[in-house]
């Protein structure tokens, strides 16, 4: 299922890109000197949709950045709190190992007084 609606959003979307580019296949000089533009050592002769698809993507790309700054202290909140929840678990392991060590150290005294007796592996009476 999820191949055919990737087959039916991208198969569209590359017609209207091929298109786009058919329509747009003029050259067009793009000047980085805003000082004199007719200076050729800071100028690019392009096809018009390879110069606006480069933007679209830089501008894709500086969005994806400017997000990933602004949620930088929601990811280090989510640090903290991974390393809280691991030091707890850590701490309520070892309350849970002393807590079965003191409850068998209270169910020995009471099964001797009781008239229990334990044997150990060889079977012999303790």
């Amino acid at each position: 299922m999820r191949k055919f609606l990737n087959a039916v959003i991208l198969i569209p979307l590359a017609v209207i890109f091929v298109i786009f580019a058919v329509a747009n296949r003029h050259d067009v000089t793009v000047s980085f000197n805003p000082f004199n533009s007719q200076d050729s050592a800071l100028s690019l002769t392009l096809p018009l949709f390879v110069v606006i698809v480069a933007v679209a993507i830089l501008g894709v790309v500086a969005g994806g950045c400017a997000t990933w700054l602004g949620q930088r202290r929601w990811r280090r909140a989510a640090r903290l709190y991974e390393a809280d929840a691991r030091e707890m678990r850590s701490q309520l392991a070892d309350v849970r190992a002393s807590l079965a060590v003191s409850q068998r150290e209270q169910a020995l005294p009471a099964a001797i007084s009781q008239g229990g007796y334990r044997r150990d592996k060889q079977g012999a009476t303790l």
